[in-house]
């Protein structure tokens, strides 16, 4: 379980590791995640319905084995969640990213 600040709500994550093809990091409950007013999907995720998170971008090699996670990913998964947690309240993501279609 993560909080991502203390005002936050609690997040169990699954981070799944495949040898040759990354990690990817769920967010597994709440689910699903609510959504802001007027939306009708998750913003900066990979998919949406699994609430696979986008948290860097492979093309852009921000991420390899080398690293950690509990240095890179685990911390990134926080500041996503910090991020969504704004987007509930405002409708606006202010977390930047890539733009990208689901499972890129």
């Amino acid at each position: 379980m993560v909080k991502p600040t203390p005002l936050s709500g609690s997040y169990k994550l699954l981070l799944h590791y495949k040898r040759g093809r990354g990690a990817g990091v769920y967010v597994v409950s709440p689910k699903p995640l609510p959504l802001a007013k007027g939306k009708t999907r998750l913003p900066h995720v990979y998919n949406h319905k699994e609430q696979r998170l986008c948290l860097h971008y492979p093309k852009a090699n921000e991420w390899d084995t080398s690293m950690y996670y509990v240095k890179s990913l685990i911390p990134w998964a926080c500041e996503w969640l910090m991020h969504y947690e704004i987007w509930v309240g405002t409708g606006e993501w202010k977390g930047g990213g890539i733009e990208h279609d689901e499972d890129e």
